[in-house]
């Protein structure tokens, strides 16, 4: 898969387990490049989305060996593990 966005289609089969919101089907990290993307993007999401979206930010981030910068993402995702 490219680097740069996703086509309709690319994005269509992706697995639901591919996005950092799977119910809605947001922040699609199928490759390093998008689990970039997707903490860049982070600040973005709603609240209530924000701890299990950093749990799997951080999960994606270990599977591609992408190291996750924002300290931000590292916090919630520390919400969603001491839940």
């Amino acid at each position: 898969m490219a680097n740069d966005k996703l086509s309709t289609e690319e994005r269509n089969n992706l697995k639901d387990s591919d996005f950092g919101i799977p119910g809605t089907r947001e922040f699609p990290m199928p490759d390093a490049a998008h689990v970039r993307a997707a903490e860049s993007y982070f600040h973005y999401a709603n609240d209530s989305k924000k701890p299990e979206l950093a749990h799997r930010i951080m999960a994606k981030a270990k599977k591609f060996d992408v190291e996750v910068t924002s300290e931000n993402v590292r916090k919630w995702a520390e919400k969603y593990d001491n839940k």
